[in-house]
């Protein structure tokens, strides 16, 4: 092989840290199956409901740390939101990583699972992980609104007894690591939600955690803690996203979590 021009070397010393501490690209891509299995709801939500720009939530740790304890984040894109922040908050007390791209809806998740785990380093210390924004969200090839969310006309993207059965098969592989886990609960949906309908978050966080106490599983209740600042931290009416702030407010409970689950390890 030839070996690179100088110049191209120059170049490559002057990228960002966040891009050469970027996952892989193995991991960013869908594999095919993936992509052709996610479902309907799946190809017709927007690139910006990814949340992939957000740079900084997916520049994971260049190296492992062997005396700091590895932390996986697993969901959509409110963990996104607040992952830059909860590994701010954790430095120096441990390595926080995320998986390369949105967690999506809880059948992506079955399908994706063993994918992330094996995410560098592989080794797992605790794992904290959410799915039921997308789940429970309605979709119409016809909507003109973001997402094609349409909660009157559209599809719902995962039943609730699918919910629970695909959350089942997920707590069945995640049991298998040696990793403390951590059940997140889903974020609240707020009043006209174009593709959520009021009080769905309830229900599909009440299944969640039946499984999740069966299963002796720790539960983080960020849906109770973001609405003691809601809605001053709603990006915008009828939005499931938050302000920075609100995302801050998120990491906060989500770090402490963690911490105190490292603490007893």
């Amino acid at each position: 092989m030839r070996p690179l021009h100088p110049l191209i070397c120059l170049l490559l010393l002057a990228l960002p840290s966040w891009f050469v501490a970027a996952p892989a690209q193995s991991f960013l891509a869908d594999p095919p199956a993936a992509q052709s299995q996610a479902g309907d709801n799946n190809q017709l939500a927007s690139k910006q409901e990814l949340y992939l720009g957000r740079k900084m939530a997916f520049a994971n740790p260049k190296t492992d740390d062997p005396d700091l304890p590895n932390v996986l984040l697993i969901g959509d894109s409110i963990s996104i939101g607040y992952t830059a922040y909860v590994r701010r908050q954790l430095h120096g007390k441990a390595d926080v990583y995320r998986i390369a791209t949105n967690g999506r809806n809880s059948a992506y998740g079955v399908q994706m699972i063993d994918r992330w785990l094996t995410l560098p380093p592989g080794q797992w210390d605790v794992i904290h992980f959410n799915w039921g924004l997308w789940d429970l969200c309605y979709r119409h090839p016809q909507s003109k609104t973001q997402g094609n969310r349409d909660k009157v006309n559209g599809t719902l993207t995962e039943s609730l007894a699918g919910y629970q059965a695909n959350l089942e098969k997920i707590v069945k592989r995640l049991k298998q690591t040696d990793a403390t886990l951590i059940w997140c609960a889903t974020t609240p949906v707020p009043k006209d939600e174009a593709g959520r309908k009021l009080g769905d978050d309830l229900k599909y966080n009440a299944a969640a955690a039946k499984i999740m106490q069966a299963n002796e599983i720790l539960i983080n209740d960020l849906h109770t803690h973001a609405l003691k600042r809601l809605p001053a931290t709603m990006v915008r009416p009828g939005d499931v996203h938050f302000t920075e702030s609100g995302y801050i407010h998120l990491a906060k409970q989500v770090a402490e979590t963690v911490a105190n689950a490292i603490a007893e390890k």
